[in-house]
């Protein structure tokens, strides 16, 4: 599996905003509509996530893999949690939300922004701190139909 920096050619890094939504107290990550990325893509190049609401994708936080499920308010996408496997990033109210516990271990709250990396559109994405730099596991998901069958064998 190859191993790509934050920086590399083949990762286009976004500044995303974070948000409150809905009568939750807890920061969410706000995804930019595609239409206005430009100004937003901070290195390579991106045209659009490839991800709409409903969909579950994989997102490395601090080196960790997790999951996270893309919602949709009246602004737009947005993650709200990022969970340990997918079965609790579609169910909600189950598992610890990794994504809240990295943002208050850093300091981040509404109003701040972190940077999204796009690492393998529609399925694999990084989120850091401004300024940092890691390393993802660029690996690619199972094809559609084995994820289909895992996720009936996961209720």
């Amino acid at each position: 599996m190859p191993r790509v920096p934050s920086d590399g050619e083949d990762v286009s890094s976004i500044r995303v905003s974070l948000a409150r939504s809905g009568g939750t107290r807890r920061p969410c990550v706000r995804l930019p509509d595609d239409d206005a990325l430009d100004g937003r893509v901070e290195s390579g190049a991106c045209d659009a996530l490839g991800v709409g609401a409903g969909d579950v994708i994989r997102v490395v936080i601090d080196r960790e893999e997790r999951h996270a499920r893309v919602a949709a308010d009246s602004n737009g996408r947005l993650l709200r949690g990022a969970y340990d496997n997918r079965r609790l990033a579609r169910e909600a109210g189950e598992g610890t939300n990794r994504l809240v516990e990295w943002l208050d271990a850093n300091g981040r709250e509404p109003g701040d922004s972190v940077v999204l990396d796009v690492v393998v559109p529609g399925e694999l994405y990084g989120l850091r701190i401004p300024g940092e730099r890691t390393l993802y596991d660029a690996n690619r998901g199972p094809r559609s139909s084995l994820a289909d069958i895992a996720r009936d064998l996961d209720g």
